[in-house]
């Protein structure tokens, strides 16, 4: 049998001093039982076959081993006086009697061994010290210089004013800037994916940046999938604990507790969710959470279909933006929207639109239809995101460059009316 282990030596003694060593000068890997090398973790794939179809030896769950080229060279070296027995579990194939192929013996080497199991523990914290020690590195760095992803600004000193700025400006939020790690890497593959016109989130391709900067708007993409393996090198979270992402540990935390509880004899049929951003009516302070609600409301109280007009007029989704920006606008300004006569109250505009039937009718479309209604007339208005082309075909396919507007590519004053306390008070 073999001897005790000497996992001690990934803390304190020399051995583990020659694997930290192995891993800064040395680029390649020994195979566990023979003399053939490999160009480090680029190769790995290539280095497990070899394994396989060489020594019939499987090693199990690569994926949770924090350091493979450290855990490779441990087991070489315990390996070099052991039989492969004395580890790992020998599994026999083709044993049954229907059995077709030659009847062969592999080897498994897993974390059912308490040895392979705390050999992976203590890499796994091992990494995740180094990775705190460069995360605050970067939180202290004073020589970072990058541009913005979405615009021609760059940032120096702190990268959390890059973030926050894309965050603030560009409505790109990809987290706390403290919760990352490796910046300037997972900035550098944002960065390619826009170049080579790909969108962050659903990663479709598109011909041009004008249509890509589009498409990411209109979709609000401008954020990661939080699905997507890609990121989870670059968030401390996924290093907290050996084989467990974030899902994993969200999942746990969100878990209720397994006790009893009253809950049973709650009434909960009166009980509706509320929260999230919700959508203002046009002429009044109504709001709802569900946009087409609103709708319903403006057309049974108000007279004013915008779904007809939508239709009727075949608004694409950027003229439905300046006409909603520009009832806003009147609105605000207390003036008529076909007339544009001014009142001193809203009450008095209200009555006047309802009694000369200005709620059903529009002005000529060349006073709405202006680039000047590009811009939000309130910012964060929740009624525009739920705007459509009245043929969405998800393609994106079908826009124009007359209909293209780069926000964030153009000057402007900031948007007006930021003191509505009504939009303060949805928006907050």
């Amino acid at each position: 049998m073999a001897e005790a282990p000497l996992l001690e030596t990934l803390s304190f003694t020399t051995s583990i001093n020659t694997a930290s060593a192995t891993k800064d000068t040395e680029p390649q890997m020994s195979c566990l039982l023979c003399d053939q090398m490999y160009e480090g973790d680029e190769n790995k794939e290539e280095f497990l076959k070899h394994l396989v179809t060489e020594h019939k030896f499987v090693i199990a769950d690569v994926k949770l081993i924090s350091d493979f080229k450290r855990y490779i060279g441990y087991w070489k070296m315990r390996l070099q006086n052991h039989p492969v027995t004395d580890f790992c579990t020998a599994i026999d194939t083709n044993t049954g009697e229907k059995d077709i192929g030659p009847k062969e013996q592999y080897y498994l080497l897993c974390d059912v061994l308490p040895e392979d199991k705390l050999l992976r523990e203590c890499l796994q914290k091992d990494k995740l010290v180094s990775v705190l020690e460069t995360q605050q590195k970067e939180r202290e760095d004073t020589d970072f210089c990058r541009m913005c992803l979405f615009c021609k600004e760059e940032f120096h000193s702190n990268r959390a004013t890059l973030f926050n700025h894309m965050n603030t400006e560009h409505n790109f939020n990809v987290g706390l800037p403290d919760n990352l790690v490796y910046t300037n890497e997972f900035l550098d593959i944002l960065q390619e994916k826009l170049n080579r016109l790909q969108c962050l989130y659903c990663e479709r391709t598109f011909r041009d940046r004008p249509t890509l900067k589009e498409h990411m708007r209109k979709k609000q993409h401008k954020r990661l999938k939080a699905s997507n393996p890609t990121y989870d090198k670059f968030y401390v979270v996924n290093y907290l604990e050996l084989g467990k992402n974030w899902e994993i540990i969200e999942a746990e935390v969100d878990t209720e507790p397994d006790y009893p509880t009253d809950s049973d004899n709650d009434d909960w049929s009166e009980w509706q969710e509320e929260g999230g951003a919700k959508a203002v009516c046009l002429f009044c302070e109504q709001t709802d959470a569900v946009t087409d609600k609103l709708i319903e409301h403006m057309k049974k109280v108000h007279s004013f279909d915008l779904h007809s007009i939508k239709q009727s007029m075949n608004l694409n989704f950027y003229q439905q933006v300046k006409l909603v920006n520009y009832i806003r606008r009147q609105m605000h300004q207390i003036s008529c929207l076909v007339c544009q006569e001014k009142f001193d109250s809203k009450g008095a505009l209200i009555d006047h639109m309802t009694s000369k039937d200005h709620m059903t009718q529009l002005p000529d479309q060349s006073i709405w239809d202006q680039p000047q209604y590009y811009f939000p007339t309130y910012e964060d208005d929740s009624l525009l995101f739920s705007l459509g082309d009245v043929a969405d075909d998800d393609t994106d396919s079908g826009c124009h460059d007359d209909s293209v507007v780069i926000a964030e590519d153009t000057l402007v004053s900031s948007t007006t009316l930021k003191e509505s306390d009504i939009f303060k008070q949805q928006t907050a």
